[in-house]
């Protein structure tokens, strides 16, 4: 509000702020209890925030426990891994294995004869190049490609090309006064089925020669590198494969092999992952203890004198919270009844609470249950009535879209929305309030200048008689 009249002239009252205080005066009980209001609201929807977070950051590591992948983890082991690296996925099972690299996979290199420079010019003609397993694709090569280096650009931007890949490098040439270029082609993945040949048509007539587009035919490149096949033996059984990084021969193992080594078994332990399940375990029992310190901060009453609030959690006394602690914990406490095996609540595999609510994790205590009966263990967690179970589908009540939680929200978002109306009105009647009253004293000034100008005259007039 603007107050535009200043110190009266005629009265001498300070108008300006005799009008700021008596609005002020009418005006800030009111303004006073919607900001309390006001307060009130988003200290609550402050609360509910806190709230959905920390069920939120639980329901992630319940789901974690949820489908039983977890008590599927499997670790693995390779006693040397200079010869082979071993990882455990989806799958795998725990076990002993003797693995015997005694070839490496292979891709096909081929290089050609020399040439002056990238820019030499081949010979032009048409190239097939094709793979052991049947897989071919067409060059054509003409006036404008027929360089090394267009050769080169037109094997590698070939339609069908999934197979070589071409490149050049410049080298000492054979008698070390010079430099010289070759065409390499190298196949694009390793094994015999991939192997390759270069054939074609060479426009000079002649397709057996070494001159012309004849040059860069396989009759006339030289090998690098041959292709060959991975070879293995697992517990002496042999297995053949193209790549040297193998995930079919043993069920849920990645067979990385990096040297050949015959007659070398290396052992290849797999065993059940203890130490995920124990880390998301625990990320679970610390979800649980962050939401149980939430909501009691959020519900505690602080005291205070006279009714006072101070001290007190933004949820005190909110029915959520309470439904929120009790299906909580009766959740995580009460026994599994679709469990299979001889355990059948949290509290049999080491997963406590004590009297203060307080969760934790009795490692030992988990791992010998684990050892005893994985599938149990598992049920408790995921079966149709498993904790994890039942607790996420109570999560996704609370947390979904219309559900408790949202209800209150866009509740309380609606009362300050109310409250923000109402301060609006107060206002636009404080605002009139105080151009009238601004209109009035000025009007009263004038008044009171216009009595003392009179009697100013009279005074004079009476002094001249």
């Amino acid at each position: 509000m603007s107050i535009v009249s200043s110190t009266g002239i005629g009265s001498g009252i300070d108008i300006n702020s005799l009008v700021t205080q008596l609005v002020s005066a009418d005006g800030q009980p009111a303004l006073n209890a919607i900001q309390r209001q006001e307060d009130s609201v988003n200290t609550r929807l402050s609360g509910i925030g806190s709230l959905k977070s920390a069920l939120s950051d639980f329901q992630t590591a319940v789901n974690k426990l949820k489908d039983g992948n977890l008590f599927k983890t499997h670790k693995a082991a390779s006693a040397d891994e200079s010869i082979l690296k071993v990882a455990a996925g989806a799958g795998s099972v725990a076990g002993s294995y003797a693995l015997e690299v005694t070839q490496l996979a292979k891709a096909q290199k081929s290089i050609s004869a020399e040439f002056a420079s990238s820019a030499a010019t081949v010979g032009t003609g048409s190239l097939t190049i094709a793979t052991t397993a049947g897989v071919s694709f067409n060059v054509t090569v003409g006036s404008g490609n027929n360089t090394l280096t267009g050769i080169r650009d037109a094997i590698n931007n070939a339609s069908g090309n999934t197979s070589v890949t071409a490149s050049i490098v410049n080298v000492d040439n054979s008698t070390g006064t010079g430099t010289i270029s070759k065409l390499v082609l190298t196949a694009k993945n390793s094994g015999l089925a991939n192997a390759f040949t270069v054939t074609g048509s060479d426009d000079d007539g002649n397709n057996t020669d070494t001159t012309g587009l004849s040059q860069v035919f396989s009759s006339n490149l030289s090998a690098q590198a041959t292709a060959a096949d991975a070879i293995i033996k697992v517990d002496g059984q042999t297995a053949t494969r193209s790549t040297n990084s193998i995930t079919d021969v043993v069920q849920g193992l990645t067979l990385d092999l990096k040297s050949a080594q015959v007659g070398t078994k290396v052992n290849v332990d797999v065993s059940l992952d203890n130490e995920a399940i124990n880390k998301t375990l625990t990320s679970f029992v610390t979800a649980y203890n962050k939401l149980h310190t939430t909501a009691k901060d959020l519900g505690k009453y602080g005291g205070g004198s006279s009714g006072s609030s101070s001290g007190n959690g933004a949820l005190i006394g909110d029915a959520t919270l309470r439904y929120v602690n009790s299906q909580i914990r009766q959740d995580s406490t009460n026994p599994v009844s679709s469990s299979t095996g001889n355990y059948n609540s949290l509290a049999m595999i080491g997963v406590k609470i004590d009297k203060d609510g307080v969760m934790s994790l009795d490692s030992t205590q988990l791992n010998t249950a684990l050892s005893a009966s994985l599938q149990s263990v598992s049920d408790v967690f995921s079966s149709s009535d498993g904790v994890a179970t039942r607790l996420y589908s109570k999560l996704d009540n609370l947390l979904q879209s219309g559900g408790p939680l949202d209800s209150q929200q866009t509740s309380l978002k609606k009362q300050l929305s109310t409250l923000g109306d109402r301060r609006a009105d107060v206002q636009i009647r404080l605002d009139n309030l105080q151009k009238t009253l601004q209109k009035q004293f000025t009007a009263m000034d004038v008044t009171v200048g216009k009595f003392k100008s009179t009697g100013s005259f009279l005074s004079n007039w009476i002094n001249n008689l």
